[in-house]
């Protein structure tokens, strides 16, 4: 099984409606994904910025890229993210799980 862990910061005043916008649309398109294990919205509040986590499990590499295409490595971003999103980092950290309770 593997994790992936993507980041985003948006203003602290946008983080309700990027919420519910990753709970909406995002969350449902990743488990619409065969392979999709299952997947998570993290949130922090740092003062003025927010910080989002999208962490996802996926039963290998092959299902990663049925999601974010042959670059497993890439950030996948939806046009609405352009409305949220001070930066877009352009990498996603994968971590092999290596043990689960």
């Amino acid at each position: 099984m593997i994790a992936r862990l993507w980041h985003g910061r948006v203003p602290t005043e946008k983080a309700p409606r990027y919420r519910r916008f990753l709970n909406e649309r995002a969350l449902p398109d990743y488990r619409a994904v065969e392979g999709n294990l299952s997947a998570y919205v993290l949130e922090r509040a740092d003062g003025a910025v927010t910080h989002f986590c999208t962490l996802t499990f996926w039963r290998d590499f092959e299902a990663i890229r049925a999601f974010a295409g042959p670059d497993a490595e890439a950030a996948k971003y939806y046009p609405e993210d352009q409305d949220f999103l001070l930066e877009f980092e352009p990498l996603v950290l994968h971590y092999q799980v290596a043990g689960q309770a």
